[in-house]
């Protein structure tokens, strides 16, 4: 995944400002849920519970979002 890119957090935060309404953030969610299949596949090997694996990617999915959200794009508790 050496050459997979997101949206940097400079840009994200530039298309705020300027305030445009919609950003696709598809290949952040992408590379957030292989980093968390990746991980646990490679932290237990013999492990072959698609539960396991696969909710480790969710949840790196929800933490990512939720980090652009508040984080980089200033969404926190905003209507």
């Amino acid at each position: 995944m050496s050459n997979a890119r997101g949206i940097p957090a400079q840009q994200l935060r530039r298309a705020v400002e300027m305030n445009i309404c919609k950003i696709n953030v598809d290949s952040d969610s992408r590379l957030a849920f292989t980093a968390g299949v990746r991980k646990t596949l490679f932290d237990t090997p013999s492990g072959f519970n698609p539960r396991d694996y696969l909710g480790a990617g969710k949840q790196n999915i929800y933490d990512n979002c939720v980090d652009e959200i508040k984080n980089i794009m200033g969404s926190n508790n905003q209507i």
